[in-house]
């Protein structure tokens, strides 16, 4: 295939992914359902249609799969869990782990799929029956680019480790998260540790993982999709009153056209970028700070705490 053409399904895949973005934003809007708007779906696009090689050893089976009950334990945790929210977030990272470990995978957007509820005290079905709706639609899309030869097949290989070092690796994560989240929970500032930055943390304490070769790099691009996401809510929406689909189309174009220039596919800020367009307007202009914070604290803990030769979660 010559390379005019892979620019052009590479366009192609940029397209569709905004396109994605933008219907999922509109949708929410159309029928007043805020809970419909799942930001991590920001990041599947960018990890199942744009990379080239897909970033996690996941079959479609268990896309679906995972992603369902990551959504629907998070709701169910925070309609009947009565615990303080730091710990309902540890449960949902505990349980996220399990059964990432079940079926041998590092589908790790699976994270903030499950903790996401948690964090907008969502207790509505309407959150898991969109995250199964749109996962069905990714992976139906990327089935079709893969015939069409859009891009390359998703060959899965189930991540090998022993059962004990991904407990300890799991356990290690958890204990860790849980003491970095001592403070931002304490003081009602959740947004230092935003759901998508849990993702980019798991991802980092990889020692295997390529977005470990530029840790700066990832830090701050994550702190970049947040403030575009914020910039573009609070021009947009919150002063011209324009509608929210409006801000998602124009900052999912600048986040791309950015990724393409960097060619850094890191799925976690397309998450982080859909973030401000279900916050409320009053935590706009401290989230990309927060973000900015938030990420070099993770990245810096995960580069430095895993170090040793463990394997891939």
């Amino acid at each position: 295939m010559d390379t005019w053409l892979l620019k052009t399904f590479r366009l192609e895949r940029y397209i569709f992914a905004v396109l994605m973005a933008l219907s999922m934003v509109l949708l929410a809007e159309v029928s007043g359902e805020r809970e419909i708007i799942f930001p991590e779906i920001c990041a599947l696009t960018i990890g199942a249609w744009i990379s080239e090689q897909q970033p996690w050893k996941v079959n479609k089976r268990r896309i679906f799969f995972l992603m369902s009950a990551a959504a629907l334990f998070g709701v169910l945790v925070v309609r009947f869990l009565q615990i303080p929210l730091i710990f309902q977030v540890c449960v949902c990272f505990a349980f996220a782990g399990l059964i990432l470990t079940l079926f041998k995978t590092n589908f790790i957007p699976i994270i903030s799929a499950c903790i996401l509820p948690v964090y907008l005290r969502t207790t509505s079905f309407i959150y898991p029956v969109s995250v199964v709706i749109m996962a069905l639609f990714i992976i139906f899309a990327q089935w079709v680019m893969e015939k069409g030869r859009m891009r390359p097949v998703n060959k899965f290989e189930p991540v090998n480790f022993s059962l004990k070092s991904q407990i300890i690796k799991w356990a290690k994560l958890l204990v860790v998260f849980g003491l970095i989240a001592l403070i931002p929970f304490r003081v009602h500032q959740i947004y230092f540790l935003a759901p998508p930055l849990i993702v980019m943390f798991c991802e980092l304490s990889n020692p295997k993982s390529p977005a470990r070769k530029k840790p700066l790099y990832i830090a701050f691009l994550m702190a970049f999709a947040a403030f575009i996401g914020s910039f573009f809510r609070l021009i947009f929406n919150v002063y011209f009153n324009l509608p929210l689909s409006f801000c998602t189309l124009i900052a999912c174009v600048v986040l791309f056209f950015a990724l393409s220039k960097i060619k850094i596919n890191f799925p976690p800020a397309g998450a982080i970028l859909l973030i401000p367009m279900i916050l409320n307007k009053n935590l706009l202009l401290a989230f990309p700070f927060e973000v900015l914070i938030g990420s070099f604290i993770l990245t810096y803990v995960a580069i430095f705490l895993f170090k040793e030769k463990e394997e891939s979660v």
